[in-house]
């Protein structure tokens, strides 16, 4: 293969590349405006280009669903950050339960939307264990000294889990209509609670 071709290929590679990026970008945007269950036809037309292209690039929905749980793993590894391991335990919870409150406020579209596709698509559900297994480690690090001295510290980090994770969040959140900055102060005061007898 000559030059022309090799470069001919990579324009191609690039362009290809743009395009998938454009329709997860135009599905997530879809979600994010509440629209839960976005047709094809309504994430081509967003992303500007034709239904042949968009399945050109996707093989099936389960496809572009992969590629768009991958961009919310971006997008949440982007809002991660790193708590000092070695500061007093109400700052550690207070920066814990701030960095809950802007992931979950980040994936709450999506999973929104999940909780509807999650029985016909293997994507959703692994995007479902990957976020509870990502939360699961956060706990076991940032509360790593606490856990070593409780009695029962598997039984503890279930209970951080459950009290972070995204259903305990939607059922202030969504369930209750209360604002973000509440649901933050109810996660610090039962993470609080919970670490409070170590």
């Amino acid at each position: 293969m000559g030059a022309m071709e090799y470069r001919q290929t990579d324009g191609r590679m690039q362009r290809s590349e743009r395009t998938r990026a454009l329709i997860v970008q135009a599905h997530a945007d879809l979600l994010r405006e509440g629209v839960l269950k976005p047709t094809a036809t309504m994430i081509s037309e967003r992303a500007g280009v034709s239904r042949r292209t968009l399945w050109s690039n996707f093989r099936d929905m389960e496809s572009l669903l992969g590629a768009t749980v991958a961009y919310w793993f971006r997008t949440d590894d982007e809002l991660r950050v790193e708590i000092d391991l070695e500061a007093p335990l109400p700052e550690r919870i207070v920066c814990f339960c701030a960095e809950r409150e802007r992931r979950l406020v980040n994936i709450a579209p999506a999973a929104r939307a999940a909780v509807l596709g999650e029985p016909d698509y293997a994507a959703l559900r692994a995007s479902r264990r990957g976020h509870i297994d990502r939360l699961r480690r956060d706990v076991q690090q940032t509360f790593a000294p606490e856990l070593a001295s409780a009695p029962e510290p598997e039984i503890l980090v279930d209970a951080l889990t459950a009290v972070t994770s995204w259903n305990a969040w939607s059922l202030m959140f969504d369930d209750h209509d209360y604002p973000a900055a509440r649901c933050r102060q109810i996660m610090e005061r039962s993470v609080r609670a919970l670490l409070a007898s170590v």
